[in-house]
């Protein structure tokens, strides 16, 4: 097995922190995202595709979309089905849809296009979309230009081989023109409240965490727990983020 496929196996285990920690998204994105696409979210069909435990599905049926969550997991599957018994759940990947050629209106990845082959994903986004659709895919990227978020940062490149951060593995526009599509963009800025206990909760759902022993784990979660709280000894921060969408109608 692969680093990429142990890492991308891991998240299962972890669906609950996942869930809990993670964050959301800003209804900004959503308005971005029906800007880009050129149509309304209420009554499209959607699939929302590595839907982990639904934190963006949910978001999109709030819009009003009919939506669909693909998930290889079945940990993470089992969380989404837990906290919305109402969402429909195929058990797939990106890089093989089980769905029929021009049967939806968008594809959308959120945090998890880059576990694909965009080979494979991208023809199969293209196959499975109406005319007229487009493929969306989204990040939240810390910003590790704060100054605690910095620290946090030197130390897990300290600790942890495998230690990796969105900023550096997304690349989305570049994989999506690559494939001959045109690319539009936009970039939203927006931050939440956050405790200690849910930062370390968070990095705990992260998969270079996620993939470690647990007797391994155990103190690096310890040690940035006190270096958190050493900094904050209220408990509580302020994490921005820079929200990078993509979205590429089909041709």
């Amino acid at each position: 097995m692969s680093d990429q496929q142990a890492h991308a196996n891991s998240f299962g285990a972890v669906a609950a922190e996942y869930n809990a920690a993670r964050p959301s998204y800003p209804a900004e994105l959503f308005d971005a995202l029906e800007r880009l696409s050129g149509r309304p979210l209420a009554g499209a069909d959607v699939l929302d595709v590595g839907a982990g435990t639904g934190i963006a599905t949910r978001l999109l049926a709030g819009r009003g979309a009919r939506v669909v969550a693909v998930e290889p997991s079945d940990g993470m599957a089992a969380v989404l089905r837990e906290v919305s018994p109402g969402l429909p759940v195929v058990k797939a990947g990106g890089d093989e849809l089980p769905f029929h050629d021009a049967s939806v209106d968008l594809v959308t990845y959120a945090q998890a296009f880059h576990w694909t082959d965009p080979d494979r994903s991208v023809p199969e986004a293209l196959r499975v979309l109406r005319p007229g659709g487009a493929l969306a895919v989204w990040w939240n990227i810390k910003d590790y230009g704060t100054p605690w978020l910095a620290a946090h940062q030197e130390r897990m490149a300290a600790t942890l081989p495998g230690y990796h951060y969105y900023g550096g593995v997304i690349a989305g526009h570049e994989k999506l023109t690559g494939a001959g599509l045109e690319v539009r963009a936009a970039t939203v800025r927006w931050e939440r409240q956050v405790t200690v206990d849910q930062v370390i909760t968070d990095l705990t759902s992260r998969s270079y965490v996620a993939v470690l022993a647990p007797e391994r784990r155990a103190p690096i979660l310890a040690a940035e727990r006190e270096a958190l709280l050493a900094d904050f000894p209220d408990g509580k921060l302020v994490e921005p983020y820079r929200l990078e969408l993509y979205v590429a109608p089909k041709p």
